[in-house]
């Protein structure tokens, strides 16, 4: 864009520093365009109590992508002029957090072929710091340097020139701190600093011009304005004064105008979870560097992410007024999402874009004043100097249409999502709320092959679960041919020449008896679901609380997690992190999906999910894969006890019931679980860094009762609310030790019907469907009197030709006998079994 048409993009009548400059005397003075480039504001500050408040930044004052971008690109294309192509495909780019970390990334996309730095206040377990120095009039001083390639500053570094990027140039300090630290490190001939304005006094430049002297290097300036600030005697105590003043007036204004009848308050907008695919490998920015390779994949990945965004936006916001929101130093990547959204709506849409922040700034709704309005909500990323308030500003009362708020996934936590988080304080200001998630860049260690870890896989685009019900920490193979007919599988499996995970049965299709027993079957049982929902779940939260990260084991207790996110949301406010990973008997649990969480959540916090116990395997399984992950140096603090809906087999101690009932959702596949498939775990496909794999069987969209199964025994939350509370009140004092009831009667059916494998007899009404489903059954065990309970059994029991045998003394309602020597000639030609064999 040209300086004409960026000029043009911010004139006013009234010059956003008048409000400041008439209080408190301060003087902008400068070249023609200072005054359209800066505005002031106040800032509850010791060291400084004036703001000056950049209209190109794109931090505090919402503005078009396209401005903020060419205002770095085109200093970066100004530093490459003055290297020359040389010397600037040598030079490497540091820029400075916060406020410039996006600015400094814009500079070296003009340079081209420079690698970038910035550097941060956020510590990353297991990085080195390369360096850190001090900025010494900000409200958070600790820079850190955490470059994943340690000789990134230190390579050739006599040779190359160090371009240092700020937004403004006000003492040099910070600079000077800088370079003083870095070049006792590393020295260089050369240093280019570049600032989008040079506030600095004649003593200032002077000081400078000494400093270049005394460390023998040259030291090159290139902004974009030059001016001076005028500060009269005492404005900092002034400045203060001022500050306590009108916050005591806004304070006092809140108190009157809850007193009186408040106008009813529109309801929030939605808040919508957009998958972007971001590109396998490239960093959410230049924390631990960006590389000109990085910056290739990048920009060919943008045009389909914003097609994404798009596509997620309303008509009315595609055609309206849209914010794309970043967060502190995640300011690049939404900076480019916000490039890419403005080509690709076009003239019709009006695209703007700004950040979240750290910094505490004085609001004055007045045109003569730089910051209009602020939104406060808590941090959202786990920051180390702990808990505070964070800030957006000029975004409520704006006007816009949507907000996209962008935030890598280390800040999409609990306090995110929370009541008072961002995304509610967004959602009373706006028609519409996306929320795009960019994958945090994971530095590579001597024991990771890849850099990146992936992000969940989320619906529409893998599952038919809405986004927020669930996160599948899975990789897609919907592509690959995976499935075998049954009885080669029992064949293979049996024989020893395959595993169970490795291929996946066909699915099956229910007939049109079959679908309606599981309509009667939901119906009949929606209410005794509905308690056992919410009895685990408030054990959950009385024991694991406040706030715990549900884990599903994929796919069975995927249904149960997000039915359990939906009782804490409903009856307690509560937004859970809901996410399903994979397990494999006689493989463990997916390694790599365990580094994800403890990347992303407290291990502590997280809460592992299943649908029921049959004689306890995954039980022992998931305890024995915690065991042996952490004994090969991953994260501790996960907790292996597992939370079901119904516990028939006494394995566990966090259960909504131990009868053993028909829960419909056994009664499907991935029909009744979001269309994913049981999870693969296959050498050729699963490399030692990868998450396990599943299946999305889109095209069974027709017959998928997920959401049906999901609002049908949620409607009934209220219902049971009061027998709830009872029954987890003398559930959370009762001994509810495991018994190991089930594993001691499975012991004794393998022996007493000569199987001799525990792992061929499946106890429980859930484990016996799936024989009937997936496996090849020889008989079915049914408890004598059991109800209906069974009526399914008996069906698919009739339509696969299995007897069913009657029994007295049996723990369970059901168990499912698999054919013990099976070999294909066990079962006739159509697959039905054989009696005998």
């Amino acid at each position: 864009m040209s300086e004409r048409a960026t000029r043009e993009e911010n004139v006013d009548v009234v010059w956003s520093g008048d409000w400041v400059a008439e209080r408190l005397g301060v003087a902008l003075e400068g070249d023609g365009d200072l005054r359209e480039l800066l505005g002031l504001a106040l800032r509850r500050n010791p060291k400084r109590a004036h703001l000056l408040v950049s209209n190109v930044l794109g931090k505090h004052v919402p503005q078009r992508p396209s401005v903020v971008y060419g205002a770095g690109y085109g200093l970066g294309e100004r530093v490459r002029a003055l290297l020359g192509e040389e010397e600037a495909r040598r030079a490497v780019v540091l820029g400075y957090a916060e406020t410039a970390t996006g600015l400094g990334h814009a500079v070296a996309d003009g340079l081209r072929d420079a690698p970038y730095l910035h550097s941060t206040r956020r510590p990353v377990a297991g990085v080195a710091q390369a360096g850190g120095f001090e900025e010494a009039h900000s409200h958070a001083t600790s820079h850190l340097l955490l470059p994943e390639d340690p000789e990134l500053l230190a390579q050739g570094a006599e040779a190359s020139t160090l371009v240092l990027v700020d937004d403004e140039f006000s003492t040099g300090n910070t600079v000077l701190n800088t370079i003083r630290a870095l070049h006792e490190l590393h020295p260089r001939g050369r240093y280019v600093i570049v600032a989008l304005v040079d506030m600095r006094s004649p003593a200032d430049r002077d000081r400078l011009t000494a400093f270049a002297a005394e460390i023998g290097a040259r030291v090159d300036l290139v902004t974009r304005s030059t001016g001076t600030v005028t500060l009269p005697e005492g404005v900092l105590e002034r400045g203060q004064a001022l500050v306590a003043a009108q916050e005591a007036e806004a304070a006092r204004e809140a108190g009157d105008a809850s007193a009186s009848a408040p106008p009813a308050a529109p309801a929030p907008a939605p808040v919508t979870r957009v998958g972007l695919a971001w590109p396998a490998g490239v960093p959410d920015g230049g924390r631990h560097g960006f590389t000109p390779a990085h910056r290739a994949a990048l920009e060919a990945a943008l045009p389909g992410m914003a097609e994404r965004i798009a596509d997620a936006l309303g008509a009315g916001a595609r055609q309206g007024r849209v914010l794309v929101l970043g967060f502190e130093e995640l300011m690049y990547a939404p900076l480019r999402l916000g490039t890419a959204l403005e080509e690709t709506l076009g003239a019709d849409a009006e695209v703007r874009y700004s950040t979240t922040t750290r910094s505490p700034v004085l609001a004055v709704d007045d045109p003569g004043y730089a910051i209009r309005t602020r939104l406060v909500f808590p941090a959202h990323d786990t920051p180390a100097d702990g808990p505070g308030d964070r800030y957006a500003y000029n975004v409520a009362g704006a006007g816009f249409d949507a907000v996209v708020a962008v935030v890598d996934s280390t800040a999409d936590t609990p306090e995110l999502h929370a009541s008072e988080g961002l995304l509610a304080r967004l959602a009373a200001h706006t028609g519409q709320v996306l929320l795009a998630v960019v994958p945090s860049y994971t530095p590579t260690t001597p024991v990771q092959e890849s850099a990146v870890l992936p992000e969940p896989l989320r619906g529409p685009d893998f599952s038919s679960y809405a986004p927020d019900d669930v996160g599948w920490l899975l990789q897609d193979l919907s592509d690959t041919e995976l499935e075998a007919p049954t009885e080669e599988r029992e064949e293979a499996i049996q024989s020893g020449g395959a595993h169970y995970a490795e291929s996946l049965p066909v699915e099956y299709q229910p007939s049109a008896e079959y679908q309606a027993l599981f309509s009667a079957a939901l119906e009949t049982s929606a209410a005794r679901i509905a308690r056992a929902v919410g009895t685990v779940t408030e054990t959950v939260l009385a024991e694991r609380g406040p706030r715990p990260v549900l884990v599903s084991l994929a796919r069975a207790g995927t249904p149960v997690g997000v039915l359990m996110r939906r009782w804490a949301q409903h009856r307690h406010g509560l937004d859970l992190p809901h996410y399903a990973i994979s397990i494999v008997r006689g493989r463990g649990i997916d390694a790599t999906a365990l580094r994800w969480l403890a990347a992303h959540h407290d291990p502590a916090d997280v809460v592992f999910v299943d649908g029921w116990t049959g004689k306890g395997a995954i039980t022992r399984e998931l305890a024995a894969a915690i065991e042996e992950f952490e004994a090969s140096g991953g994260p501790a603090g996960f907790d292996p006890e597992i939370a079901v809906l119904a516990d028939p087999g006494g394995c566990v101690r966090t259960y909504g019931t131990r009868e053993d009932f028909l829960i419909p959702s056994a009664c499907l596949n991935s029909t009744v679980s979001g269309l994913i498939s049981r999870t693969v775990l296959r050498a050729d496909l699963v490399g030692p860094n990868d998450f396990h794999g599943g299946k999305f069987y889109r095209e069974l969209a027709g017959a998928d009762v997920s959401a049906r199964f999901l609002d049908t025994i949620a409607a009934r939350f209220d219902e049971v609310a009061g027998q709830v509370e009872d029954e987890a009140k003398e559930l959370l004092a009762a001994d509810r030790a495991p018994t190991w009831e089930g594993w001691a009667a499975v012991e004794r059916i393998s022996e007493e019907y000569g199987i001799h494998d525990v792992n061929l007899v499946k106890p429980g009404v859930g484990e016996t469907t799936r024989v009937l489903l997936r496996r090849v059954p020889w008989k079915i065990l049914a408890k004598r009197g059991a109800g209906a309970d069974l009526t399914h059994i008996r069906l698919l029991a009739e339509q696969r030709g299995v007897p069913v045998e009657e029994v007295d003394d049996l723990p369970y309602s059901c168990v499912g006998l698999i054919h013990p020597r099976y070999t294909r000639g066990a079962t006739g030609a159509d697959g039905k079994a054989v009696k005998g064999a």
